[in-house]
């Protein structure tokens, strides 16, 4: 219990500081310290970031740093991709999964790092 404690703890300030957390720190905390399979920490981040994401866009919202125009349209295409796409679950392993992760990972840090 504390382990995930303390993985949703850092995952709310990653969250909080970068819009981001689910993936990027729950999943691979949750395969190496919790021994959940990359199937299970996905599925596992997705349901406990729901919760974060909420509190923090009601947060955002009194600080008038979002912008609704932008994300209710991606907000609903997300969601209603990700409804179909996380079926792919059943069929990927657990290893295409990862390779998959580290890939998209690495690819936006980069890309990061480069913009201006």
């Amino acid at each position: 219990m504390l382990p995930a404690i303390l993985i949703g703890a850092l995952s709310g300030i990653v969250a909080a500081l970068c819009g981001v957390g689910g993936g990027i720190v729950m999943v691979p905390l949750f395969v190496t310290f919790l021994g959940l399979s990359q199937k299970q920490a996905v599925a596992t981040s997705l349901a406990a970031i729901v919760l974060t994401a909420l509190l923090a866009s009601i947060k955002n919202h009194g600080n008038h740093f979002v912008n609704w125009k932008i994300a209710v349209p991606a907000g609903i295409a997300g969601a209603v991709v990700a409804w179909f796409a996380a079926d792919a679950l059943k069929h990927l392993s657990n290893r295409t999964l990862t390779v998959i992760f580290g890939t998209v990972m690495i690819t936006m840090g980069v890309r990061m790092l480069l913009s201006k």
